[in-house]
Order: C-alpha cells, then sequence, then structure tokens
C-alpha cells in the first residue's frame, strides 16, 4: 500500500511539473528562463539526432522520453529517471518519445562545480557520500526521487511569480542540490564537486582544449595544463569523456565550423580554415564522418529542416 501511495504521489508531481512546463512553453524549442541556470524544453515530435556540446547540467523530464549518445554507451530517460553529465561532453541528443497530444517536456539546470561544493561543504555531506560501481562516464541515469521532483515543481512554480524569483529561487536551487547529492546521483553529484586530482586534470585539459582548439593539437603543453603523464592523461581522459583528447579536439572543431556555416553562410573550405584545419580534403573527410554527410548536403539538410 505505501508503495503505490509513493507511485501516485511521484505521478502527481510529473503531472504538475508537466503542466507548468506546458504553460511556460507553448511552443517546440529549448527556452532560457529568468532563473538563471533553468532551462525548459518542449517537443511535440520526436527529433532527428543532434549533435551537441553538453556541458555539467540535471535533466528531468515530466513528459516523453529522451536519448543522450556519449561514444558507444547510450543513456535513455524518461519522467521516472533524471539524467545528470558532470563534464562538458560531445554528445548526440535526441527525442525518442512525443506527439503533439503528449509532448515531450522537461528542464535543465546548469551545475556549477563550485556551487555543488558549497552544497556539500555547507551540510557536511562529504562522509556520507558513497562510490556507485556502476557509474559509466561523465554521465548517469538514476531513478527521480519525490523531493527531487518537489524541488523542480517549486523552482519551475516561481516563473509565475516573478516577484519572488530573486528572493526564493537562490533558496530552492539550493535544495534541488542537496536532493541531487543526497540521492540517487549522489555519486555523480560527488564528482562534479570534489578536488579529485585526477577529474580536475582532465578539467584542466578540456578547459585548455575549449580555448585552443584551433591551433595544432599539441601533447606536451596540453599535458603539462593537465599536470599528467601523456598516458595516465589519455587513460582518464577517455574513461570520462570516452574520447581521446585529439579525438576531442576535432569534435569541437567540426562542432563550430558546422555552427559557422550555418550562422555565417561559409563555404566548408573556409570554415575549416578559421578551425584549424589546413586541408580542405581532410576537413570534409572527417566532417562526413562525424555528421554522416558532406558539409554542403549536412548544410543544405539543416537549413532546409529550419525552414
Amino acid at each position: 500500500m505505501k508503495h503505490n501511495k509513493t507511485e501516485a504521489s511521484l505521478k502527481a508531481k510529473q503531472a504538475e511539473l508537466a503542466s507548468l512546463i506546458a504553460r511556460c512553453v507553448p511552443s517546440d524549442g529549448a527556452q532560457s528562463t529568468t532563473i538563471e541556470p533553468l532551462k525548459l524544453v518542449r517537443y511535440a515530435q520526436p527529433t532527428p539526432p543532434l549533435h551537441a556540446q553538453q556541458g555539467m547540467s540535471l535533466w528531468i523530464l515530466a513528459q516523453g522520453q529522451k536519448e543522450l549518445v556519449l561514444s558507444r554507451d547510450t543513456f535513455t530517460h524518461g519522467p521516472d529517471e533524471c539524467l545528470v553529465v558532470s563534464f562538458n561532453l560531445p554528445v548526440i541528443v535526441r527525442v525518442v518519445e512525443a506527439s503533439p497530444e503528449l509532448p515531450c517536456l522537461g528542464l535543465a539546470i546548469a551545475l556549477h562545480p563550485a556551487e555543488v561544493a558549497n552544497a556539500m561543504a555547507r551540510y557536511n555531506l562529504e562522509k556520507d557520500m558513497l562510490s556507485d560501481p556502476d557509474l559509466k562516464r561523465g554521465v548517469s541515469v538514476r531513478p527521480a526521487t519525490h523531493a527531487l521532483l518537489d524541488a523542480a515543481v517549486r523552482l519551475v512554480r516561481l516563473l509565475q511569480s516573478p516577484g519572488d524569483i530573486a528572493a526564493l529561487a537562490p533558496l530552492v536551487l539550493q535544495e534541488v542540490r542537496y536532493r541531487l547529492l543526497t540521492g540517487p546521483h549522489g555519486a555523480l553529484a560527488r564528482q562534479i564537486a570534489r578536488a579529485d586530482p585526477r577529474l580536475r586534470a582532465v578539467a584542466q585539459a578540456i578547459t585548455w582544449l575549449r580555448a585552443h582548439y584551433t591551433e595544432p593539437y599539441n601533447l606536451e603543453v596540453l599535458t603539462r595544463e593537465a599536470g599528467l603523464s601523456a598516458s595516465a592523461l589519455h587513460c582518464h581522459f577517455k574513461a570520462v569523456t570516452a574520447l581521446t583528447p585529439l579525438q576531442y579536439q576535432k569534435e569541437l572543431r567540426l562542432r563550430e565550423a558546422r555552427a559557422r556555416m550555418l550562422s555565417e553562410g561559409l563555404n566548408a573550405a573556409t570554415a575549416g580554415h578559421r578551425v584549424g584545419y589546413a586541408s580542405p580534403s581532410q576537413f570534409s573527410r572527417e566532417y562526413k564522418r562525424l555528421f554522416g554527410a558532406a558539409p554542403a548536403r549536412d548544410i543544405a539538410r539543416l537549413r532546409a529542416t529550419n525552414t
């Protein structure tokens, strides 16, 4: 009987969250809100796979289902699960379950390491954190708890009372971090916050690569920035991102070139050169390998889809 009541209460929270998001986001797409780390999403139909750079974040769906693909690992989540990403990762995302009658409705909350670490210190949670042997990469899908959903509902509800946001949103966000740290995602949340030397080294390498992705790949400089040997950096970097540092840099370049071709109307040769490719043929070859089509055809398809 208790289990049935708990499940019914969880479903009621999901329905309330779906109703709130539907009112806030009347059309398809992702929408920023007046609560800085909070974004709302709505999709009335399944979407094609989208290559994206996913930052550290918590994802909660009130309705529908999404997939996130990181290298060979696929993470599927719906209303009964939450997804957490603990690093800036190149991923493929798509909505797999949505319809005009029951659109995919959800939210994302950006997670900042300092804020998660502050929550751990404030509530003295470090000693209670357990490891998670099933944790894969920098992504985790775990059951949604009633407490976390309740906090998410109250956060979205604040959007209807703009005058209360400045005073109450920081408190609700602090609760979200607390629920995250003390719930099924606790191990990954700790990974975001802890100063683990290996994770910090990977984060430093990612930061350097994002700032210098147009420059020739330089393993010596990268290992110096990370403070690790080449073999250790390769091992820890791939364990977190599913990519080698060189593969990560290539994806950064190709995604940026794609964005520039779409937004600035650049041709493939110019876009490739601007992100660091000396050879147009190599750029086209690697672009097709990642996105499944040659640059001109891929950009034409994307423009046709967005019109």
